[in-house]
């Protein structure tokens, strides 16, 4: 967590939200503390865990020594598979995204507007910046939900009237989740 903010952990963000999550639903786990998620006890709901590489029902982050270095999320992390997991091709991962299968997407971001709008992928000044699968995401997945740390390293607000860096999407963002 940031300097000396207190609240929620991590782990407690992604829980959070994971509590959200309904049975039958296809969630889409971003990078950064997103991919928590998948380590939360939601009892009973068969929930299936997609990640845009192509592992499709994964479980939990894989415990030291047990990792299969092909099974990653969209963070690099090993992961387990749950029964009934597929790994597909990067286009056919797409395809369920783009063909609107996805229930929740959850995303980090930058910062995150009153009106819904999200900043996820550049920070002004910065050279480069990464959309990733992001702005497909947050067009065709039912719902987008954020887990973010409230406020910047440097203290300024990350939940704001309208966002100043560049917008991933707009009115999406239906839930968010900080510390």
């Amino acid at each position: 967590m940031s300097g000396t903010t207190k609240g929620l952990n991590r782990q407690q963000m992604a829980d959070r939200i994971a509590l959200e999550f309904q049975d039958g639903w296809i969630v889409n786990l971003g990078v950064g503390i997103p991919t928590m998620c998948s380590n939360t006890d939601i009892g009973d709901r068969d929930i299936i865990y997609h990640s845009e590489n192509g592992v499709i029902g994964y479980g939990p982050i894989a415990a030291e020594g047990e990792e299969d270095l092909n099974l990653v999320n969209a963070g690099g992390q090993n992961v387990t598979l749950k029964p009934g997991a597929a790994v597909v091709h990067h286009a056919d991962s797409f395809g369920i995204i783009r063909g609107g299968r996805i229930d929740v997407t959850v995303m980090g971001a930058y910062e995150v507007a009153r009106n819904g709008d999200f900043a996820n992928w550049k920070i002004t000044g910065q050279k480069g910046g990464g959309i990733g699968g992001a702005m497909d995401l947050a067009a065709c997945a039912k719902r987008v939900f954020i887990i973010l740390e409230q406020t910047t390293r440097s203290g300024a607000p990350r939940l704001v009237d309208q966002c100043a860096l560049p917008v991933t999407a707009r009115g999406v963002v239906k839930l968010v989740s900080t510390n």
